[in-house]
């Protein structure tokens, strides 16, 4: 009798553990879908920060139930907005250089200020106390009275 017990507490966790993540998956999908579209109303803030396309959400959650991956999503608003349409710009071509430069940048900032960091600071304070010697001092001095 106890064993049937234990079997029913392993059918109800394993529905319980393996039935929720797949309802999640799908609520996780069009999240995910919304952070990576720009919204086309106004091109200021992705799909999921603007409340502003209810008619993009409905068709996002529509694909999503319709069991299209990310990528197919992706590529249908691609096709109808262009790529400017994605919040994050795929990494080719041109676009490398939005993944590739703030890297550059960052080392190239961090380099800087090890190397101001480790340049010698011995600034001598000294006072110069003796004026060097002009060898043509009094040539000078004669012309610059004869000049006033």
């Amino acid at each position: 009798m106890a064993l049937i017990d234990h079997f029913k507490i392993l059918i109800i966790l394993y529905l319980f553990l393996f039935s929720v993540p797949l309802a999640a998956n799908e609520n996780n999908l069009a999240l995910d879908i919304k952070k990576s579209l720009i919204s086309p109303c106004c091109w200021a803030g992705t799909i999921y920060d603007l409340d502003h396309n209810p008619e993009i959400e409905l068709q996002i959650e529509q694909f999503v139930n319709q069991q299209k991956t990310k990528n197919e999503i992706l590529e249908f608003y691609v096709n109808i907005y262009g790529e400017r349409i994605l919040a994050i710009p795929k990494a080719e071509g041109f676009n490398l250089m939005a993944w590739i430069a703030p890297i550059v940048i960052g080392v190239l900032g961090i380099i800087t200020i090890i190397l101001y960091f480790k340049t010698p600071k011995n600034i001598s304070s000294e006072v110069i106390s003796d004026i060097p010697d002009v060898t043509f001092d009094d040539e000078i001095e004669t012309e610059l009275r004869q000049m006033d």
